[in-house]
């Protein structure tokens, strides 16, 4: 670890065992996300999918909105909005969302989900990230979905100061197993959004943007055409990549990210986190009980506290 970055720390109050902390203001270490907010072209349509392939529940419905979370929980974790006719996700993606990421509570979990999906004849990808274990799937409007479980932080890996992270087949069979064969009956209580992972189309703009100005932390910078970003150590509350940077923004047309939403302890962190995006240039907006940010590919960040 460099003097630098022990210095930073010790002023901090926190240990960073890797990763390069924001170089102004850092979001706390409690930081956690808040639910996503969507739109989608067919509200019927993506409800079948999200209660029946993606085990949620309703907790309210309008019109065109309905808010969606986990069986005996109900903390929001999926907002859907309906404009009818939303063009779908092309097959190359366009810059805005690549997936947002439903964290399990345990690979128990994971492997009734994985049992769950093989009976519905669902088609869905799958990784071993070292840190976690993913199965990856696109909803009705072409919006990619990660379901994941995270390894114990006590199994996660260091290297040159940035934490281990790759991508490498799925040891199914295990990760079945450990469903111990236990039908799937839902999203069960404790499951949040995890991370999320935006296509953009610069990584200094990324950085520039989630790191110096918005105060996350660099946890892996060398995985190609990626940067990931986090609080208090985790592996990545954010990813953001260039695998699609000749693409589209989405525009208002488009089934798309709307919001997503980073959840701070205190408001005096939101406030000061939206200070540190003003200090930059970077418009911010105070509304409905947070801060509401948009990055420079029109992904819009809301920062709120508990």
């Amino acid at each position: 670890m460099s003097t630098d970055l022990a210095r930073h720390d010790a002023a901090d109050g926190r240990a960073l065992q890797y990763g390069i902390p924001a170089p102004g203001y850092r979001l706390p270490a409690a930081t956690r996300l808040g639910p996503v907010r969507l739109q989608i072209a067919d509200l019927a349509r993506s409800l079948a999918y999200y209660t029946r392939i993606l085990g949620l529940r309703v907790l309210s419905r309008e019109a065109n909105v309905a808010i969606l979370g986990a069986h005996g929980d109900d903390r929001p974790i999926v907002e859907l909005r309906e404009r009818a006719g939303a063009h779908p996700v092309p097959r190359r993606g366009r810059l805005g969302l690549y997936h947002y990421a439903i964290l399990l509570p345990d690979r128990a979990s994971l492997g009734r989900f994985l049992g769950h999906l093989e009976q519905a004849g669902a088609y869905a990808g799958m990784s071993d990230h070292f840190v976690s274990e993913a199965i990856y799937l696109t909803d009705p409007d072409g919006l990619g979905i990660e379901v994941y479980a995270d390894r114990p932080r006590s199994a996660w890996r260091e290297h040159d100061r940035q934490l281990q992270m790759t991508t490498v087949p799925l040891d199914v069979a295990s990760v079945l197993r450990a469903g111990l064969n236990e039908p799937w009956t839902g999203m069960p209580p404790g499951t949040v959004i995890g991370h999320v992972h935006l296509y953009v189309s610069h990584l200094v703009d990324a950085e520039s943007f989630y790191h110096r100005a918005l105060g996350f932390d660099k946890v892996v910078w060398s995985y190609p055409g990626a940067l990931f970003l986090s609080a208090g150590g985790y592996h990545h509350h954010l990813g953001t990549n260039t695998w699609a940077a000749n693409a589209p923004r989405a525009e208002a047309d488009d089934a798309r990210l709307l919001e997503w939403t980073i959840v701070v302890p205190h408001a005096t962190d939101a406030a000061e986190a939206a200070r540190s995006l003003g200090a930059t240039g970077d418009p911010v907006v105070e509304r409905d009980g947070g801060w509401l940010a948009t990055d420079p590919w029109g992904t819009v960040v809301r920062i709120r506290s508990a």
